[in-house]
């Protein structure tokens, strides 16, 4: 997946972006279709939102989640997204397909080889 010219997944604990793990539950046939509306709404409209920084799927290898780790440059933008009808759009979707867990978080620790 791409994300913005110059904007990269950061994992260090020094800055001050916003992250949003959400884990997906879903039904194994399903994953794909679930990992493929969100890299579509990812491309199509999130990348381009204000202070989208960068957007990350995983997907677990029983074929039961789906793991969304996207970064914004602040909570405040990252809420601004519910307030637009194409990201709902995007969020009922993938809600059909789906079940998710997600929260904002902040990096505590960063341990590299």
């Amino acid at each position: 997946m791409s994300v913005a010219d110059g904007d990269m997944t950061t994992i260090d604990e020094t800055t001050d972006l916003t992250t949003l793990i959400n884990v997906f539950t879903v039904a194994p046939e399903k994953q794909d279709e679930l990992v493929e509306l969100l890299a579509d709404a990812t491309e199509k409209t999130m990348r381009h939102l204000p202070g989208f920084v960068s957007a990350n799927l995983h997907r677990s290898r029983d074929g039961e989640r789906v793991v969304n780790y996207a970064q914004w440059e602040s909570e405040a933008d990252y809420e601004a997204i519910f307030e637009r009808p194409d990201v709902r759009e995007h969020m009922d979707g993938a809600l059909e397909l789906a079940t998710a867990d997600y929260h904002l978080y902040d990096v505590a620790f960063v341990d590299e080889r």
